[in-house]
Order: C-alpha cells, then structure tokens, then sequence
C-alpha cells in the first residue's frame, strides 16, 4: 500500500504532506489560529475530487480523440452537522470542440474517477498507535 507521510511540529498547523518526491504544505486559516500556508484540509479533500475527475475526463477524452482543450472544475461540499451527511458539488466546464452528446458522456466518465469510488463507497479508516 502506498503512503503519505504528514508531520507538524510546534508551529500551529503548519502541517508538511510528503508522497514521493513531492512535499505540499497543508495549514489552517488565521481567523482558527493558523498562519494560511497552504491548503487547508477540507481544501485537500476537495482538490482531490476536482483533480482525479479532471483527469479522467481528460483521459477518456484523449483515448476517444475528442476536441477537448480544457477543462475547469469547482468543487464545494455542505455537510448537516444534524445527520452528518455530506454532499458535494461538481461545477464543470468543458473547453474545446465538443457536441452535446460528447460532453454529456466526459460528465458521465468524471463521475466514475477513483476518488470519487472512494468517497461514496463503503469506507472504514482503521487508526494505530506505533
């Protein structure tokens, strides 16, 4: 199983990401007590769901041979604090020369990117002292 390492020391929430070779600073806002060096969590999560769907769009479109020159994602979520559920909410543009049917089914193929599997199937985080 592949890992991310993630550290923080006494400065408050400066958090370091490390995967691979590639380090990325994760922090809090000022107004909760954080200096805003970097993405805060919830920012994370949500850069993940936009890239992996970017990218899968960007793939099927690819091996299809379509138009497509870009593509531009927002992501938001709303969570009830009452039952704890979660939604998340996918604004996606597409650039290029695409017909209607095209874009519909690069909307369809995003939503069967990796990440997206993951955050909606069954999920069980185990957690271990070492």
């Amino acid at each position: 199983m592949k890992t991310t390492t993630v550290s923080i020391g006494k400065q408050q929430y400066k958090t370091e990401i490390q995967a691979g070779n590639h380090i990325i600073m994760a922090d809090e806002p000022v107004e909760v007590g954080g200096q805003d060096l970097g993405f805060t969590p919830t920012e994370l999560l949500e850069s993940s769901l936009a890239a992996c769907t970017a990218m899968t769009i960007r793939m099927y479109a690819d091996r299809k041979g379509w138009g497509l020159e870009k593509v531009e994602i927002k992501v938001g979520f709303k969570r009830k604090m009452t039952t704890g559920e979660v939604t998340f909410k996918k604004e996606i543009r597409l650039f290029g020369n695409l017909n209607r049917e095209e874009q519909e089914k690069l909307l369809e193929i995003g939503s069967k990117c990796p990440i997206e599997k993951m955050i909606t199937g069954n999920i069980t985080v185990e957690s271990n002292l070492i």
